[in-house]
């Protein structure tokens, strides 16, 4: 089975969407040039993270779809480069929106797009006023160099999401996050998704937003967990930076969890429970 090169851009995001949109570009193509075959970004990669304040009349006006400009931007360089690009960012569909991971093929195809399902609200984090649940399910995407999966930010909390994407047959879990300096208290978050990696046979690989904002100092932070839950790769508190890591994706079959958990589960008795 093939190595897989991922980098996870970890970059501020201002106000100018344009000039945001032009700076996640110029990474991929440098994440591309240091080899890397598929490049991720954090939640709200390409705008400021909007949940920081009560949403307001006309809130709709700042998303945008899938497809749209942002995917078509990113779908040509995919195609360009020979890259597998994972996205975030506010989509716009008929009269609803959400928080969207649009995946793109290394030959600039979009795949599909993976919605936020579980929407919180508190201080901060006022997401159920610009978000709805996600309606697409827990797709996992068969791409020219791997099985991936998205679990957008809160959705990483819920252990039934993730095991979804095993069960899916996804082999890297990248979680786009917009986390704040001091949410991670003694490194629970880290922890989590070591824990999520191990019990599912999966690499997981969380990309965080970084930088002062109004209200939120974004943390930085993103890591790369392997199968059996050891973290391979972190970035530092509070850099731009792209985090870059080779995966062994022969790792995901020798797991724990694909040769013991996943065969000797018993969904006949508690499915229903969940």
């Amino acid at each position: 089975m093939a190595n897989m090169k991922i980098s996870l851009v970890q970059q501020a995001a201002g106000d100018d969407k344009a000039l945001n949109l032009e700076r996640g570009l110029a990474a991929a193509r440098e994440a591309a040039a240091s080899g890397a075959q598929v490049i991720c970004f954090a939640e709200l990669a390409f705008e400021p993270f909007y949940p920081q304040h009560p949403a307001k009349p006309g809130f709709e006006s700042l998303a945008e779809p899938s497809p749209g400009p942002v995917t078509h931007r990113f779908s040509e360089l995919a195609a360009e480069l020979g890259v597998v690009i994972v996205l975030n960012l506010f989509e716009r569909a008929g009269d609803k929106t959400y928080d969207s991971s649009p995946v793109i093929d290394a030959d600039g195809q979009l795949l599909g797009v993976t919605r936020m399902i579980h929407i919180t609200e508190y201080d901060c984090f006022h997401e159920q006023g610009y978000y709805q649940p996600g309606n697409l399910g827990a797709p996992v995407y068969e791409t020219r160099f791997g099985r991936i999966g998205v679990a957008i930010c809160y959705d990483r909390h819920y252990p039934e999401y993730m095991r979804a994407l095993a069960i899916g047959g996804a082999e890297v879990v990248v979680v786009p996050q917009a986390g704040a300096l001091g949410e991670w208290p003694g490194g629970l978050y880290e922890a989590e998704l070591q824990v999520a990696a191990f019990q599912n046979g999966y690499f997981t690989a969380l990309c965080n937003r970084v930088g002062q904002e109004a209200r939120l100092n974004f943390g930085g932070e993103s890591f790369i967990c392997d199968p059996e839950g050891k973290v391979i790769a972190r970035a530092g508190q509070g850099t731009e930076e792209i985090l870059t890591s080779e995966l062994d994706l022969s790792d995901v079959t020798k797991s724990n969890a694909r040769t013991l958990f996943l065969r000797d589960r018993r969904p006949d008795l508690y499915s229903e429970w969940i």
